[in-house]
């Protein structure tokens, strides 16, 4: 069922009134800091504010949530103890210039008390002041510490999450791979909430959901490449695996993952084609996409149904790690309390995938093309679209960029056809709402 016309005006009225980004940013930032005075805690959580030195002496600010059982009877009176089967590293969305942890902490509240988890919110340093990898690295450096027992000497390794939402899911899958890379540290669990996985956002982007969800639905097309361009050195960054994780040569071994998209969200084709390059690189994954949904309603109040829905999604993905990790096991039963919820089966993974996605150019496997620009070497122009999408046979004549090379073979060993055609995704990924039709 699609959205209905009154809650469609109801959005593109909201969309109208955010400022640009790059030149209301601040004027943002004052918004949310106010807003963020008037979270009232809990008495089931308590707030703990901690720091983590960066590897350039920064005391990165670190905040804490923790679940609280509290027990009073007339004969021992008020009891109060910790209560949590496991740790999440947050990472907040924002565009990487907006957002903080004061404006997250009603949300973190939330979370850490609907799963019964202990939730550690990072307030790294944003852009434009701060630029790419600085960001990603405050994160990483906050995640060092806490899996070396140094920011929290009583967490148990195995069950530390990584999550974060929008450009908090592009830093927590950053992470991810940094840690695989450098072998620092492994993660077991990982959750992606309606993530930014790719760099080109124009309009001859590979992505339908780009042209059909940028305008009118809270976060625009424009805002994006705004943020973008506030956070990145220049346009070499945009060819970067950490910036844009979807570019990473290979995406085996990392964490098993949830990838949660919106339904109306320009970001929610490259977040599921993330979840298809996982799948076909041997990694743990499920993808869902919650119907009605737009960017960021994560932070909406909980009596909304598609939040509920994803509470339940999250508990049910945690519930089912493996014991050891935090869970009950086994991985891959239907989310809890989502009656609604269409499961497509999902598309084994295979060797011609997994090989495929191995073979882009260059050490960082997105080296762009002699004598071209780094935008369009990165696949921002209309002759990537074709390329990929294989809409005529002109096509063939067309350089591949590294994204198509990364994609295509993933594509194909997944049997999604074209560019993750609609028809395509109905084969592996879940749908929540009231239609279970794509």
């Amino acid at each position: 069922m699609a959205m209905s016309k009154l809650a469609q005006k109801a959005v593109a009225a909201i969309t109208r009134l955010q400022p640009d980004p790059s030149e209301g940013y601040l004027a943002q930032r004052k918004a949310e800091d106010a807003a963020g005075k008037l979270t009232v805690a809990s008495p089931r959580c308590r707030i703990d504010n901690l720091s983590v030195t960066a590897d350039d002496g920064y005391e990165i600010p670190c905040r804490v949530f923790t679940p609280l059982d509290v027990d009073f009877s007339l004969r021992t009176g008020l009891k109060v103890t910790d209560d949590y089967r496991g740790t999440i590293l947050f990472f907040h969305g924002g565009g990487w210039a907006n957002g903080d942890v004061d404006f997250y902490s009603d949300a973190c509240m939330r979370t850490a008390l609907k799963l019964e988890r202990r939730v550690v919110a990072v307030e790294y340093r944003r852009s434009p002041e701060f630029k790419f990898p600085r960001p990603l690295m405050d994160c990483y450096n906050v995640a060092c510490a806490l899996f070396a027992k140094q920011l929290l000497p009583d967490v148990r390794v195995p069950r530390i999450v990584l999550m974060g939402d929008s450009a908090g899911g592009n830093l927590a899958a950053g992470v991810a791979c940094l840690a695989r890379d450098r072998g620092d540290f492994r993660p077991n669990n990982m959750v992606l909430l309606y993530p930014l996985t790719y760099s080109d956002h124009s309009p001859a982007t590979i992505f339908d959901s780009v042209r059909e969800n940028g305008e009118g639905f809270i976060l625009t097309r424009e805002a994006i490449v705004d943020y973008t361009d506030m956070y990145i050195n220049g346009p070499e960054d945009l060819e970067n695996p950490l910036l844009a994780p979807l570019l990473t040569p290979d995406l085996g071994n990392l964490p098993r993952t949830l990838v949660i998209t919106a339904e109306y969200d320009p970001l929610r084709d490259e977040g599921e084609a993330f979840a298809a390059r996982l799948e076909a690189d041997g990694t743990e994954v499920e993808c869902v996409r919650i119907r009605d949904a737009v960017h960021g309603y994560y932070l909406y109040p909980s009596v909304l149904s598609f939040v509920r829905d994803t509470y339940d999604l999250l508990e049910e993905f945690l519930n089912t790690a493996s014991p050891e990790h935090g869970g009950k096991g086994p991985f891959g039963q239907a989310a809890a309390g989502s009656g609604a919820a269409a499961a497509a089966g999902a598309a084994g993974s295979n060797a011609s995938g997994a090989a495929g996605a191995g073979e882009a150019p260059g050490a960082s496997g997105v080296s762009g093309e002699p004598g071209k620009g780094a935008a369009e070497a990165a696949g921002r122009g209309p002759k990537h679209a074709a390329a990929f999408k294989g809409a005529d046979s002109a096509a063939d004549e067309v350089p591949e960029s590294p994204l198509s090379a990364l994609l295509k073979p993933v594509a194909e060993s997944l049997g999604l056809g074209g560019a993750f055609s609609q028809e395509g995704r109905k084969r592996w990924i879940k749908l929540l709402g009231t239609d279970s039709t794509m």
